[in-house]
């Protein structure tokens, strides 16, 4: 655990202290570990260069939009597979674990020319579309409904629940803990997510956050970045995605500590 906290925390602390540091104070030789004087001017000065209170608002649209979407049809797709019966359900299954051995970089190129083509380029549904790839969900959650006692789910088609009811009385009552996990993996991965927004974005209009902070690095002399500022950046772009885990984190404790079947 010490070795943890000092690869995770030796970084971060480095981020956090460099945002209240003068810029001659980051380039000093030997290296400061504590700023000598705290320059709150660089949250501002990251807040004001660049439009980035536009930038948050893309990233939460773009984040909330993919993550909800992943996860539907993660469950959805997962539940079909697990019980519903139809003709090569197991070929479906073998497609979907395909595209997880497929980097994502290898698709970039056919994406980009195919928005491109239609028009979607530097909006958000262009941005959008191609990250809603939700095989990683799939794969999650249809492992996790196989673990479901069959009892349970015997019993409820007994009593004439359909697939409706079956999915929402029965299997997503039982399935909180590793939904809320899906739920902050899909919010982490989409909230960090910079290469497409980057090629997709032609300006701030769409542009997400890890994209502002790219242009915030080269917006004075591109040859020496300013870190405060850019520093600050990475910090308050860190701290909803970080509240929100939080928030979240708590309910999934909640799920493992709560019985899923009332007798």
């Amino acid at each position: 655990m010490v070795c943890v906290l000092i690869i995770v925390g030796v970084p971060l602390y480095y981020i956090l202290t460099r945002s209240f540091m003068a810029h001659a104070e980051v380039y000093t030789q030997p290296v400061t570990y504590w700023p000598k004087r705290w320059l709150v001017s660089n949250y501002h000065d990251a807040t004001t260069t660049l439009p980035f209170w536009q930038f948050l608002r893309n990233s939460i649209i773009v984040t909330a939009i993919v993550s909800a979407v992943k996860f539907v049809l993660g469950v959805l797709s997962a539940y079909g597979l697990v019980f519903l019966r139809f003709p090569g359900k197991n070929i479906l299954f073998l497609v979907i674990i395909a595209a997880l051995m497929v980097p994502n970089q290898i698709t970039i190129i056919s994406n980009y020319a195919l928005m491109s083509q239609v028009g979607l380029r530097n909006t958000f549904a262009g941005i959008i579309l191609p990250l809603c790839g939700v095989a990683f969900g799939t794969f999650l959650m249809r492992n996790h409904f196989l673990s479901l006692p069959s009892e349970v789910i015997e019993a409820a088609r007994m009593d004439g629940a359909g697939w409706w009811r079956l999915l929402t009385r029965v299997v997503l009552p039982m399935s909180g803990p590793t939904m809320v996990a899906f739920a902050v993996v899909t919010l982490v991965n989409e909230w960090n997510e910079y290469l497409w927004p980057f090629l997709m974005a032609d300006d701030a209009r769409v542009a997400t956050l890890p994209v502002g902070l790219t242009l915030l690095q080269n917006t004075e002399n591109p040859s020496v970045t300013n870190w405060g500022p850019v520093m600050a950046g990475v910090i308050l772009t860190m701290l909803p995605i970080l509240i929100v885990f939080l928030a979240l984190q708590r309910q999934m404790i909640k799920g493992l500590t709560s019985g899923a079947v009332k007798g």
